[in-house]
């Protein structure tokens, strides 16, 4: 592809203006920033707007406004799974998330994994949680790279071997210094700069391209019916109905339990922050329908038959439908402001996501198991080090493992973080479970979905037989299920045989 200076140019300032802002981050709402919870939670002080911004940049990422419109160009209807899963998220934020806030700002928990140890007084299933979070996040944040990588080749910038990894490296080197000055306040910031822009993009192209295109009923007509609606289940099968329901549920169950999702919502200023914003988040559920729509769109441009997008679908497949739609429906400056949201939308998430595991590796194995009697200022400078290495290794994942890889391992990532749910989530509201019990139900459902998924050749649904039918659905959901029966069943008998550890929270901890 050719390269188009006009867009390169307005990616270039756009992505000039943010890196300032993240390194004038360090300034705004000025803490500690050698006190962990200053840099890895923004000191807690993060209002409804502030939240909403932050929390909404973290969710929706560049990879999501790449491969759900990539998933309705190649499958259809099934992409728009992710339109109630990110419904059902938000009942489960209003009600339990608060509760997960008050006790942590109570007792000074930073991660997930501080309140597993402190309500289960069980460092080995705390360590668990911590592993789980840090391996589940690390194929998560190559995946913002692979969105950052598809729009930089969209303009024409390419290159054999190392070259073509220039602008990535690049990226990575801002990525990295803005986190490590600023922490969490970086990300903050720019997430206006970078939700801001997708809006402007999303209804630009839903009221510009359907009117270039003649309308939504040309539009639709040209979309081969068979991905219109989801295609009718045969006999003794839940067929693809079941996929559908049981993504959108397992999804949402797992996507708050991510490290990074954690860290959004502790940043918050209070449990009432928190509820503000399970209200207030729908807006960017509406707006991602808007973007999956664009899949459609570019089915029914048919950008994928045109020569002079040819290469990009060869080098970056269905994930180039985006980029190719908005070089074709709009002029080179607009392409340009899309391609730079995109961008943006890489490091937000992507610098979220490193001081997540940043702190989740500082605070519990750090800490816990290798020097308990480390300084705040030396637990904070780890966790900086920590945030380098943990970008530097997704950057190598992305440079030098092909993409399949990372899409496999973000899967795999999805069935392992739900597996935390009954210590973290069930945990909000009993000390019931016995804490070895759960972790050999998180062991159980870790290794079984594990093996499922690599029976179906890492894809999403497993088709689950009991007697004569047959059940497609999310193998993590169904993991879960397995998890929790095992918990259930074995914490009477662990009760037994172990003595019951020590709960550090009391009942009036989870309310403000």
């Amino acid at each position: 592809m050719e390269l188009n200076w006009t867009a390169l140019v307005v990616f270039i300032a756009l992505f000039g203006f943010i890196t300032w802002l993240g390194f004038a981050a360090a300034h705004w709402r000025r803490g500690d920033l050698d006190q962990l919870h200053e840099w890895g939670l923004g000191g807690r002080r993060f209002g409804t707007l502030i939240t909403w911004f932050l929390v909404g940049g973290d969710l929706y990422t560049a990879y999501t406004f790449i491969a759900v419109p990539a998933l309705a160009f190649g499958a259809g209807a099934l992409a728009f799974f992710a339109v109630p899963y990110t419904i059902i998220i938000y009942p489960i934020l209003f009600i339990v998330y608060p509760r997960l806030w008050n006790v942590c700002r109570k007792h000074g928990y930073v991660t997930g994994a501080d309140f597993v140890r402190g309500r289960f007084g069980n460092r080995w299933l705390a360590l668990a949680v911590t592993v789980t979070g840090i391996v589940a996040t690390m194929p998560y944040i190559a995946l913002q790279l692979v969105g950052l990588q598809v729009v930089i080749g969209a303009m024409g910038v390419t290159g054999e071997g190392w070259v073509g990894d220039i602008p990535l490296v690049i990226a990575f080197l801002i990525l990295a210094a803005f986190t490590y000055s600023s922490g969490l306040r970086a990300p903050a910031m720019i997430a206006v700069v970078k939700d801001t822009l997708i809006y402007i993009t999303a209804f630009a192209a839903v009221i510009i391209i359907p009117a270039q295109l003649g309308g939504w009923a040309k539009i639709f007509s040209a979309i081969p019916p068979e991905k219109l609606i989801l295609v009718t289940p045969g006999a003794n099968t839940t067929g693809a109905y079941g996929v559908y329901a049981t993504l959108a549920l397992g999804s949402a169950l797992a996507l708050l339990l991510y490290p990074h999702s954690m860290t959004g919502i502790l940043s918050a200023s209070s449990g009432h922050a928190v509820r503000r914003n399970a209200a207030l988040l729908p807006a960017y559920t509406f707006v991602l329908g808007l973007i999956a729509l664009l899949g459609f769109f570019a089915l029914a441009a048919g950008v994928d038959k045109m020569p002079e997008f040819a290469e990009g679908f060869r080098q970056f497949k269905a994930n180039f439908a985006v980029p190719a739609l908005m070089l074709h429906s709009f002029p080179a400056w607009f392409a340009g402001v899309t391609f730079a949201a995109i961008g943006i939308g890489a490091l937000v998430p992507a610098a979220i996501m490193s001081i997540a595991a940043a702190n989740l590796f500082t605070r519990n194995v750090y800490r816990e198991f290798m020097h308990g009697t480390c300084s705040d200022k030396q637990e904070a400078q780890m966790a900086k080090w920590v945030s380098l290495i943990v970008k530097l290794g997704a950057l190598v994942f992305i440079v030098f493992v092909p993409l399949q890889y990372a899409i496999q391992l973000q899967l795999l990532g999805g069935i392992w973080i739900i597996q935390t749910l009954p210590a973290m989530l069930i945990g909000l509201y009993t000390r019931w479970f016995n804490p070895w019990a759960l972790l050999i139900g998180w062991a159980a459902g870790t290794a079984t979905g594990t093996w499922m998924a690599w029976s179906v050749n890492f894809a999403a649904a497993f088709p689950l037989q009991i007697g004569d039918w047959t059940f497609p659905g999310y193998t993590a959901l169904y993991t879960l299920v397995l998890n929790l029966i095992i918990a259930i069943v074995l914490t009477p008998v662990m009760n037994v045989i172990s003595a019951k550890h020590a709960d550090s929270t009391a009942a009036a901890d989870y309310y403000a």
